[in-house]
Parts: structure tokens; sequence; C-alpha cells
């Protein structure tokens, strides 16, 4: 996501997907142009980095962490609420 805040006030958000830092804030300023509402040229570009993980698990699995005891009460409240689904 990059974003920059006008001098209204006013805070524009586009969501990109790049390879770096640079490409990032040109694809943005791309899109803002597109869109008649590019910052100034000492606007100051946020850019957000939002990285994604993938986690992968049976469901026998799953259904025997359902089963086993909580570490805790808030573990405990997750597991109770997530059982009441399946």
């Amino acid at each position: 996501m990059v974003s920059y805040l006008d001098i209204s006030g006013i805070r524009h958000t586009v969501e990109i997907e790049a390879d770096s830092l640079y490409e990032a804030a040109a694809l943005a300023l791309h899109t803002f142009r597109q869109h008649n509402c590019e910052p100034g040229v000492m606007g100051k570009l946020e850019v957000e980095i939002r990285s994604s993980v993938t986690h992968t698990l049976t469901v026998e699995r799953l259904e025997t962490w359902l089963k086993g005891g909580a570490k805790n009460p808030k573990e405990a409240v997750l597991k109770d609420r997530l059982r009441s689904l399946l």
C-alpha cells in the first residue's frame, strides 16, 4: 500500500504489488496521476510492506489441536469457539 496526505489533510491510498520500494512508489504515482490526485513534488509517499506467510496443516492436525488442552484462557476461548463452528 502506498499513500500520501494531501494539503487538505485527505489521505490517498492505493494498493500496489511491487518488488522494490522505488517500483512501488512509481506504480503508485502512476495510479494517482490516472485519477488526477497526484501528490506535489515534495509530497511524502508512505510505502507499507505487507508480506504473506503460508502455513499448511492437515485436518487431522487441526482436530487433534482442538481436542487438546489449552495453554491459557485466551486459547481455551478460541478452541471453544472453533469447536462450535465444526
